[in-house]
């Protein structure tokens, strides 16, 4: 090769570098670099994975299988004993809210008889309110010893609806409404309700008759004005019934005198303590009647979904007077 040739040949290997793509020059490098061995730590042990999300978990499980499902098994019954264990606190604490609210505020109760007619129906269901009248033993359900007399008390005013611990037994619950107040003096005289010596002002607001298997029987619902002015209807079977005459009954102090609006159907305080209500203290208040939810009619039953519709709607919500 001549020397005018070479720098020919030069300058064609510059113009050919030049031409080159940079990934052509880098392969180029490549292929002449020496070939190395890279030593793997982990070559033989197990496979080099990609972190493109290719790879098994970095810890597989070593546990047999026979273990594995004891373990599920377990944690199962851990998870259903947490559930329970959860249940049981939730049925605790509503219970609690149920009770605490029945004895500070407010407790249902179902009339059973017709005793309170007009005003309150067999069937009514009705709310009393707790704290009207402070807080005894009776206020707790199945009336522990615990403390006597009553806690915050207020004296219930003439003509209150009031349920009761019946004295005799201070266990059944009565309904009845106030009339006589410690220190009072009450009479019925030829069908008429004195107070304190004094006529009760009363009228006849309507008169009917009613069968029964004694027979026909004259009615009539009256309008009874109390001497404070509470005025409320009672019902009567006209005159000559056993509780149209009776005694001076003088209430004495820590006592009431309790008379049912359905006048010859009821027992009350007319009826001595032996065999009916008597004078009752007031430690056995249990609370007022204050609103009638909703009403069944006679032969209905919680237990008995096809009597649910064997309602009163017209006594849905009336607030007791």
């Amino acid at each position: 090769m001549s020397e005018d040739q070479k720098p020919h040949d030069a300058d064609a290997a510059q113009t050919n570098a030049t031409d080159a793509t940079p990934e052509e020059v880098f392969a180029a490098s490549e292929a002449d670099a020496p070939v190395e061995a890279v030593k793997d730590p982990a070559a033989g042990k197990r496979p080099v994975w990609s972190d493109k999300g290719d790879a098994p978990f970095e810890d597989e499980p070593t546990t047999p299988v026979y273990a594995r499902k004891s373990a599920k098994k377990a944690k199962g019954e851990q998870s259903a004993g947490d559930e329970t264990v959860e249940i049981v606190k939730t049925i605790f604490f509503a219970l609690l809210i149920a009770m605490v609210l029945r004895i500070f505020l407010f407790q249902p109760f179902t009339i059973p008889s017709a005793s309170m007619e007009p005003n309150l129906y067999e069937g009514d269901y009705i709310v009393v309110s707790k704290w009207s009248y402070g807080y005894s033993k009776h206020s707790i359900p199945f009336s522990p010893p615990l403390f006597d007399g009553r806690i915050m008390g207020s004296a219930p005013k003439r003509g209150d609806i009031v349920v009761f611990k019946l004295p005799r037994d201070d266990k059944t619950d009565f309904i009845k409404r106030v009339i006589g107040l410690p220190g009072d003096r009450i009479q019925m005289i030829a069908n008429k309700l004195y107070i304190n010596d004094k006529p009760v002002q009363d009228v006849v607001v309507s008169q009917g008759e009613i069968d029964d298997i004694f027979g026909a029987h004259p009615i009539a619902e009256v309008r009874e004005t109390l001497p404070e002015g509470k005025s409320f209807m009672t019902q009567d079977f006209g005159p000559g019934n056993d509780l149209d005459d009776t005694p001076v009954y003088e209430v004495p102090v820590g006592h009431y005198f309790m008379m049912g609006d359905n006048r010859d159907n009821s027992i009350d305080s007319r009826v001595e303590q032996s065999s009916g209500v008597g004078m009752v203290p007031a430690e056995n208040l249990v609370g007022k009647a204050q609103i009638i939810l909703f009403s069944w009619k006679p032969g209905s039953s919680l237990w008995n979904p096809v009597s649910w519709f064997n309602v009163r709607l017209d006594r849905f919500f009336n607030v007791l007077h």
